[in-house]
């Protein structure tokens, strides 16, 4: 124990170590602080929305006549909370809605509706702690440990120190320990602060620690096979240096564009304006053809089915529904090939750990590409309940008034 508390004790004195260490520990605090200020924003904003529902329902309550004003006029929120540990690894939520409210009317132009950002300032991604463990730690690590036995070589101590008895376990072990424990600490302090405000599972927090020391892990055995072999420090920095921009910026970015060029995904964009089209094409078609397509879908609606000679609701959201399955192919296609690109990712991550251990940080946190599609399908899944909802009343006599509107189908976070 006496030559790990002098190794700590050194370590102490040598300024230029504590300061790499303190700066580490502050930008891992800092990431903590603002990945919970994030998560506490968004959930701030779910409130927001779940609070003014009640209200909206009141006012639509005032003037709905039947079930078509209830469907056309009546917003029904969707949201995805994020986890117990989405502040530590924010992932996608940077980029993906944490909620959305929706009608009964088309659904591919509007689950693609997103507040308006600047992308340049969503294009480095949020800086969390899993951006500190994976890009920052790192550099740390390389600083503490890259002179290991160069600096000993330069000071002339080098062949002194090894000729010690068991100078490998006396000399080296504790030093190595010492430092790469001093930065888990620096990253799991704020970390272990973190979760305890933010209620985070004991197995979940146990299992982000262990992707943080895997990193760490990682770089310090990197940092030791190139410290052991060369000779002169400014080398073996330079060295290092460029193994991780090799690592954590330049291979990751080249097998971002080999992905995105191999797998090939039908633009978001183009598929929601063609949507859109093909609704308001609707008002043009025949309405005895839009029915007998729609019914063709639905049978069962057949018995009441019948049009008056003027515009009613059932044929208007016959029609809305028709434009999401003219769409449907590109859609699926637009989610399998989201899904492929991020399956290969991960596939990659095989290759380059760092990229793999982020990726499995936001996946333990629920804030990856995966997360973003699963809540999704719930929204697909809710707004089939919706609507199925209203045709029940559409398609037959039954009454529908404001008590009507206390019945419809309220969205489950966790199943749609």
């Amino acid at each position: 124990m006496k030559h790990w508390t002098r190794e700590a004790w050194l370590l102490g004195r040598n300024r230029a170590a504590l300061s790499s260490l303190l700066l580490l520990l502050l930008c891992a605090a800092a990431a903590v602080a603002l990945g919970m200020a994030n998560v506490a924003r968004d959930r701030a904003a779910i409130d927001r929305m779940l609070a003014g529902q009640p209200t909206e329902t009141a006012a639509l309550k005032a003037f709905v006549e039947d079930a078509g004003y209830g469907a056309f006029y009546g917003f029904q929120p969707t949201w995805d909370p994020p986890s117990d540990l989405a502040f530590a690894a924010l992932g996608s939520r940077d980029i993906a809605p944490a909620m959305l409210r929706v009608r009964a009317l088309a659904l591919e132009g509007q689950i693609y509706e997103n507040e308006a950002a600047n992308p340049e300032l969503a294009l480095p991604g949020r800086f969390d702690l899993a951006f500190v463990a994976v890009y920052l730690a790192p550099l740390v690590l390389i600083a503490l440990l890259h002179d290991l036995w160069s600096g000993e070589r330069e000071a002339g101590r080098f062949h002194a120190l090894s000729a010690m008895p068991l100078a490998r376990r006396a000399l080296w072990v504790p030093r190595v320990g010492v430092r790469v424990a001093a930065v888990l600490a620096a990253l799991l302090l704020p970390f272990a602060v973190g979760a305890l405000l933010s209620g985070t599972s004991p197995g979940r927090g146990l299992g982000f620690a262990g992707l943080v020391a895997l990193v760490v892990a990682f770089w310090m055995v990197v940092t030791l096979l190139v410290a052991r072999r060369g000779t002169l420090s400014a080398v073996n920095a330079a060295v290092l240096a460029a193994i991780w921009f090799a690592l954590t910026l330049v291979a990751p970015a080249a097998v971002n564009l080999a992905i995105n060029a191999t797998v090939t995904v039908p633009d978001g964009a183009a598929l929601a304006r063609e949507n859109r089209e093909d609704v308001h094409a609707g008002w043009d078609r025949p309405r005895d053809a839009t029915m007998q397509r729609f019914l063709a879908l639905y049978p069962q609606l057949a018995p009441g089915s019948a049009l008056p000679p003027t515009f009613h609701w059932k044929w208007y959201f016959a029609f809305q529904h028709l434009g999401d399955l003219h769409v449907a192919e590109q859609s699926q296609a637009y989610r399998e090939g989201i899904a492929n690109r991020a399956d290969l990712a991960r596939a990659a991550g095989w290759l380059l750990p760092p990229a793999g251990l982020a990726q499995a940080m936001s996946a333990l946190a629920r804030t990856d590409v995966a997360a973003q599609l699963a809540y999704q399908q719930r929204i697909r899944a809710y707004h089939t309940r919706l609507r199925e909802f209203y045709y029940a009343y559409l398609f037959s006599d039954k009454p529908f008034g404001p008590d009507e509107l206390d019945s419809v189908p309220r969205f489950d976070p966790r199943s749609g």
